[in-house]
């Protein structure tokens, strides 16, 4: 079913609640990807406004605003390095801009970034302003879908490259979400924690699924899912082994 891709790359492992050091910081970036001093810029924008935002939003665990850089912005750069060539990504449950906000970022850093947008669907509105706020601050090509992922995505007919979620659901939901993408041509990108393996074993009891394991770059007890491909069990080929 699953093929797993062990590369890893050096990073550091922030523990949940530890003070900032020297490496939770743009710093944080290295071993994951490289970034220009414009996209730098615009990722520090976007933190400060998070820490300006966080006391009266919640929007992330207050246990890693600390480690922010480490634990949410390195951690969602690597969708970006999995599939650089995606223009356009729709993102579910979009929340703080974990990991869309992001990935929009690195794409307006890219050199010809003609036609790439972020679509973010996040149905709290508190947050919906948040992430707007950032979108219009840093000029980053994304958009921001104000709505149930159901509801938003139900007659949904822009082409996208690419689905990512992350701490939002177990696999089994993400596949229902994006089944209608993966199967015009877009490949899912997931985050998952330690608990992943039984995430995908329940997920192919209706589901039959081509994915690949890559081990996280920033936590070790983390993987990335990449999906290509999601079919309703009994309509499709055979799970690959």
């Amino acid at each position: 079913m699953a093929q797993p891709d062990n590369r890893r790359a050096a990073g550091s492992t922030t523990g949940s609640g530890a003070p900032a050091g020297p490496q939770d910081g743009p710093k944080a970036l290295e071993g994951v990807i490289s970034v220009s001093r414009e996209t730098r810029e615009r990722l520090e924008a976007y933190v400060a406004l998070l820490r300006r935002w966080q006391p009266a939003q919640n929007l992330v665990s207050a246990s890693t605003l600390d480690a922010v850089w480490t634990r949410h912005v390195a951690d969602s750069a690597q969708l970006y390095r999995l599939a650089p060539d995606a223009r356009r990504w729709i993102d579910f449950g979009s929340g703080a801009g974990f990991p869309g906000l992001v990935t929009a970022i690195l794409l307006a850093g890219k050199a010809d970034a003609s036609g790439a947008m972020v679509h973010l669907v996040e149905s709290n509105q508190r947050k919906v302003a948040f992430l707007r706020t950032v979108i219009r601050e840093t000029g980053i090509p994304a958009t921001v879908h104000a709505g149930r992922i159901d509801s938003v995505t139900k007659d949904w007919s822009e082409p996208i490259d690419a689905v990512s979620a992350r701490a939002l659901a177990d696999l089994d939901q993400l596949c229902g979400f994006a089944q209608g993408f993966v199967a015009r041509g877009a490949r899912a990108f997931f985050h998952k924690g330690r608990e992943y393996r039984a995430e995908i074993e329940k997920a192919s009891h209706a589901w039959e699924l081509d994915l690949v394991e890559k081990v996280s770059l920033v936590d070790p007890d983390s993987v990335i899912l990449e999906v290509s491909r999601i079919a309703a069990r009994g309509q499709g080929k055979g799970v690959s082994q």
